[in-house]
């Protein structure tokens, strides 16, 4: 389990993340400039909201430490090829929501490691491992940024190959992802069980009120629809394989997946239960 948590899971991530950089162009970073109402909305929800609910609800449900830890960890992560794919099929700006996810996760280099370590300190304490925020922003950057950063680079200079070969790597990604959320619920299958009545609710409720509170942000901002089903997405959907990763990498031990890495991969099922309907009804209207 050693090797699939120091080298499998990061190489999966990366390839993930590869993945993503590949289906991006570099006019999907143009939009910040020519669209920036709808952009700014979308990275203050993303950046700013989900951080603060998480935050409030982990107070209210009163999580313990690492699960608190975890939970907080998911909230930093972008939201990913997955909210592009929601917002597509929801019949939102598909632009705005790749816009937004560059954006993200290139910036994730700079802001989750703070926020990482700010998280543990906070509800951890003198408990809490240690950890070097320099490594961990090397790590966010090999693993997400850089990935990402290849994939544009690749798209640019070789479009036609690009877009030949990006929905069988999508494909896999897909596959990626669900063995790794398998892989860490089996990993922490005690600890899952003992926890499943305060993560399940409480991630439920961190989805649903994001999702609403993703409707109501853009919608007072005078946004068009298709803009306010975009930014719902965004706000509502983040990056599981992020969190389920960077929770081992910062909860390192022995044997399985650390319990910082549990509440992503609970959220990697939960997210599709709760997201789905609401995408239903918004790709209705």
């Amino acid at each position: 389990m050693g090797l699939v948590i120091s080298v499998i899971l990061p190489l999966a991530l990366a390839f993930i993340m590869f993945s993503l950089g590949l289906s991006l162009v570099v006019e999907d970073f143009k939009r910040v400039i020519v669209r920036p109402l709808a952009f700014f909305t979308g990275l203050v929800s993303q950046m700013a909201l989900v951080p603060f609910i998480a935050l409030v609800l982990v107070v209210i449900f009163k999580v313990s430490p690492q699960l608190a830890v975890g939970i907080m960890i998911l909230s930093f992560c972008p939201g990913g090829v997955t909210s592009n794919i929601i917002s597509h099929f929801a019949k939102g700006d598909v632009a705005l929501s790749v816009s937004l996810t560059a954006v993200v996760s290139l910036a994730g280099i700079l802001t989750i490691p703070f926020l990482v370590a700010w998280s543990m300190d906070l509800f951890m304490g003198a408990e809490a491992p240690p950890i070097t925020i320099t490594k961990l922003a090397v790590s966010v950057f090999l693993i997400t940024t850089l990935p990402v950063a290849v994939g544009i680079f690749v798209r640019h200079m070789a479009s036609a190959f690009a877009q030949s070969v990006e929905p069988v790597l999508n494909k896999i990604a897909t596959a990626l992802f669900a063995i790794i959320i398998i892989a860490a619920l089996a990993s922490n299958w005690g600890t899952f069980i003992d926890n499943i009545a305060v993560l399940g609710p409480i991630l439920i409720v961190l989805n649903i009120v994001l999702l609403v509170l993703g409707v109501a942000v853009a919608t007072l901002a005078g946004l068009t629809f298709k803009e306010v089903k975009t930014i719902a997405v965004e706000t509502g959907v983040q990056n599981g394989t992020v969190g389920i990763t960077l929770g081992a990498i910062v909860g390192a031990q022995a044997t399985g997946f650390s319990a910082f890495a549990l509440p992503s991969a609970v959220y990697g099922i939960t997210m599709y239960l709760i997201t789905l309907p609401v995408v239903f009804w918004l790709r209705s209207r």
